[in-house]
């Protein structure tokens, strides 16, 4: 039997009046998606326990089937892993995404314009690290670069004891006077990485251009040392890992998966989604049982208001992810298993993650069941299926 796990972040929503009171789920076209959902078994996940935040790190270790509750330390020492940094026991990870602020004097009064820098490239983010590196790392604090706009700074001997520190991408558009850390010691790093970046050539640029400046440091996801469960050993499989951000890599390598980077993955719509589908039948063909395909887009898009983009990104994962992989595993006549699902919701209308209950199809090539005509949050409603706490989805989707 081989598994595979086509995961589209963030592609649940909510109703959309532009859309005829539709989600972006139901009105995009998606053939491949439709064509298994009439005999797959379909219903609802909680992905993220109340209490918990509903980040993509809390959301796609339930989906992989760990209780969050018990193996989860925080986002950005997974992040971490994945770029090599080998962590100590008293060392604090955190996120730093390179953002756009506003250039107002006093960083109380700027504004987040822009959580991603307008994606920069991560060529570019590495000269912009670089040169913070020369004049904040010490022996207290190192930056390191990672992907795009999504890097990292280590807190040697560091606390978690440091109050308020919020994701930037929650707060774009709002002022920063009451989002910013409240450890003096990150505020500050904050500040001065702005007075260095501003005016760097490389902004001054990108700002010529047409382009945002990443212009600050941004810190938020801080945590220990991940550590997971062999996911081949607990599900006595050859697993990999397909996916942009080091998130996912991150716990591709900490539960010992095979991790793949695909030249040209972005995590947004304009990623190398024919690349990430070679990958996956390549790790087919060269002996994996299992394979998580992970996929940014939808929730990039989310993050940033793009309806029709989030619309077009479903879309294109159907058309040129899901359609090949699939006609590749009906091609061997092996049984397979198809799981679609989001990791949580990011919907328009708020521009960040949710909690909700989120839609996911399980597609057995050996067994039929009554399905619905196409995956969306209103059809999976109509099953009256549940899976809460959601952690068990995984362990239904191997071993049932």
């Amino acid at each position: 039997m081989k598994y595979v796990v086509f995961l589209l972040d963030g592609m649940a929503d909510y109703e959309i009046k532009e859309l005829n009171n539709r989600t972006p789920l139901e009105v995009a076209y998606k053939k491949n998606i439709a064509s298994m959902s009439k005999t797959s078994y379909v219903g609802l996940i909680k992905s993220v326990e109340d209490g918990m935040k509903p980040g993509s790190d809390v959301a796609n270790l339930s989906i992989l089937g760990y209780d969050p509750k018990k193996c989860y330390t925080g986002r950005s020492p997974l992040e971490a892993g994945s770029i090599g940094i080998d962590m100590k026991d008293t060392d604090v990870s955190l996120r730093c995404n390179l953002v756009t602020v506003s250039e107002e004097a006093n960083y109380d009064d700027k504004t987040i314009i822009d959580y991603c820098a307008g994606d920069i490239s991560t060529s570019d983010a590495k000269i912009l690290i670089d040169y913070l590196k020369q004049y904040m790392d010490n022996d207290e604090f190192t930056l390191y670069s990672g992907v795009s706009y999504r890097h990292c700074l280590i807190w040697n001997n560091g606390t978690l004891n440091i109050g308020r520190i919020t994701p930037p991408h929650d707060i774009t558009g709002k002022p920063v006077r009451n989002y910013t850390p409240e450890n003096k010691k990150l505020y500050d790093y904050m500040k001065k990485s702005f007075e260095l970046l501003n005016n760097h050539p490389l902004n001054i640029e990108r700002a010529k251009k047409g382009l945002n400046k990443a212009n600050s440091c941004w810190f938020w996801g801080e945590g220990k040392r991940a550590k997971l469960d062999d996911f081949n050993k607990k599900y006595n499989i050859k697993a990999t890992m397909i996916s942009a951000v080091d998130l996912l890599k991150g716990i591709g390598k900490f539960s010992n998966m095979n991790v793949v980077n695909v030249d040209g993955a972005t995590g947004y719509i304009d990623t190398n989604f024919k690349g990430k589908a070679e990958a996956a039948i390549n790790a087919f063909k060269n002996g994996s049982d299992f394979v998580y395909i992970h996929m940014e887009a939808p929730d990039e898009c989310g993050h940033r208001g793009e309806m029709s983009n989030k619309i077009k990104s479903i879309e294109m994962i159907d058309e040129l992810v899901i359609g090949p992989v699939v006609d590749y595993l009906k091609s061997t006549k092996e049984d397979f298993k198809v799981l679609v699902t989001p990791d949580h919701a990011t919907p328009l209308a708020v521009r960040t993650h949710t909690n909700d209950l989120i839609p996911f199809m399980i597609y057995d090539s050996k067994k039929i069941y009554n399905g619905v005509d196409n995956l969306s949050e209103r059809e999976a409603k109509t099953t009256g299926i549940v899976i809460d706490p959601g952690y068990n989805l995984m362990d239904k989707f191997i071993k049932e």
